[in-house]
């Protein structure tokens, strides 16, 4: 390139604000799990064992997430796990 084109190519900034826009659209979409405190998880795990989607086994001391029968000890651990969970069978709702 001579002289003014130099100085006119924008391809450069354009592939920026490309990518730029792609990861905020990205980072939209996402569900946030980070921002799960105990209050919260506890309301959460409270109205999934009201639902029976999760099953507490009091002898054991675990929480059992139905929909994919894993066990949890943490209440919190659970809630970030069923956001997540929930998040992605959403999404594979939404492709098919």
């Amino acid at each position: 390139m001579s002289g003014q084109d130099i100085i006119d190519d924008t391809t450069g900034d354009y592939d920026r604000l490309e990518t730029e826009l792609v990861a905020q659209d990205q980072d939209a979409s996402q569900v946030a799990t980070a921002d799960i405190d105990e209050t919260t998880a506890r309301r959460l795990v409270g109205d999934l064992v009201e639902d029976d989607v999760v099953t507490p086994i009091p002898d054991h001391r675990i929480l059992v997430h139905e929909p994919s029968s894993k066990p949890f000890e943490s209440i919190t651990q659970l809630a970030v796990f069923h956001r997540g969970w929930q998040a992605a069978t959403d999404a594979d709702a939404e492709d098919n």
